[in-house]
């Protein structure tokens, strides 16, 4: 089973979006990140979607809140 793709506690730059996304996909916050930033040299709305998924995705604290 995959993990759950929330915004961790640790390891996180500014809001832990780069590091749920590598935990959840099975690579690195570092390569998260490099990605991340190419990508936004692409035309696009990538900022607009790390905005909104850290808005939308819960901490690591909330899910264990709501978690069962």
């Amino acid at each position: 089973m995959s993990a759950p793709l929330v915004r961790p506690r640790k390891n996180k730059v500014i809001a832990g979006v780069c590091a749920g996304l590598a935990r959840r996909f099975g690579t690195t916050p570092t390569t998260m990140r490099v990605i991340f930033l190419v990508s936004c040299l692409l035309p696009g709305p990538q900022f607009l979607i790390y905005l909104a998924l850290w808005v939308l995705l819960p901490s690591e604290d909330e899910y264990r809140k709501t978690a069962w």
